[in-house]
């Protein structure tokens, strides 16, 4: 049936912690008609340190909640981490619901390096991942791709983005190895991927050793995004979608604050899953 300007899903978005915050800004300038809701599952992050099969079992555990109780129209997977490990279990597991997944930008990268040095900031998980080695063996298989996981960046992206004091000397220790010399060539594309790290882009770009193109896929997710939602013609902006949920229930004041600069109310989680791992 179709929906009318009255009735539109929302679209879901989902992340570990804030760094979905990222696709969803360039989500809602595309789909300006639908509300959003907005989830992060931070008491499981960082999903960085997860074994895999619990972490799977948490992501497929905390679905079934969200799509039984929100019911959207579509989600945004805005994490590496967790698309790359669940994304084929939850399309199985959810066949009628549209996912929009998020991983590394390589083939883009490959596509744009002159050099031939590409490498690929990321999580320890989604650097481990066989769909990322897949997708270099696929599509970057004539360049030098270097893969770097950071432990800490996630945690850094959040507490700079909250107002908290981060330094330079932390940030460049995680992004050094991805500057790469060899035969006279230098990197020359990095590629985030995690949607954490485009909030750290500006300290990025002062502290590199030498000026490279950071490729942030948040504009590119949501443009997939828009192409699998319907466009409702002259429907209106719903009422009482656009908040955020926390797993944990009980985010802090600056992540607070930070959602209301969004246009995010925070609303209780009515979620089953257990709020501590």
């Amino acid at each position: 049936m179709a929906q009318t300007g009255n009735e539109l899903k929302p679209v879901l978005v989902f992340d570990s912690g804030i760094g979905g915050l990222t696709v969803l800004r360039e989500a809602r300038v595309l789909m300006p008609e639908r509300g959003f809701i907005y989830v992060a599952d931070d008491a499981g992050f960082p999903y960085g340190g997860w074994e895999e099969a619990p972490l799977r079992q948490r992501i497929l555990d905390l679905f079934a909640d969200l799509l039984a109780t929100y019911e959207p129209e579509a989600v945004i997977v805005a994490c590496n981490t967790a698309f790359t490990l669940a994304g084929t279990d939850l399309r199985q597991a959810f066949p009628d619901m549209r996912f929009i997944g998020t991983v590394p930008a390589i083939k883009p990268a490959a596509e744009r390096t002159r050099s031939g040095l590409v490498s690929v900031l990321a999580t320890p998980g989604t650097v481990k991942r066989a769909y990322t080695r897949d997708l270099i063996q696929s599509f970057a298989a004539r360049c030098h791709v270097r893969l770097v996981g950071s432990e800490n960046l996630a945690r850094m992206a959040e507490a700079y983005i909250r107002g908290e004091p981060v330094s330079d000397e932390a940030v460049l220790a995680e992004i050094a190895p991805c500057f790469v010399e060899k035969d006279g060539a230098h990197t020359d594309i990095v590629v985030l991927a995690c949607t954490h790290y485009p909030f750290l882009a500006n300290v990025f770009r002062r502290l590199a050793p030498w000026p490279v193109d950071w490729l942030d896929p948040a504009e590119a997710i949501a443009r997939q995004a828009r192409r699998l939602v319907p466009l409702i013609e002259g429907a209106e902006h719903p009422e009482g979608f656009d908040f955020a949920v926390f797993t944990s229930g009980n985010p802090d004041f600056s992540t607070r604050r930070l959602m209301q600069g969004f246009g995010l109310d925070i609303a209780t989680p009515l979620l089953k899953v257990a709020s501590d791992r």
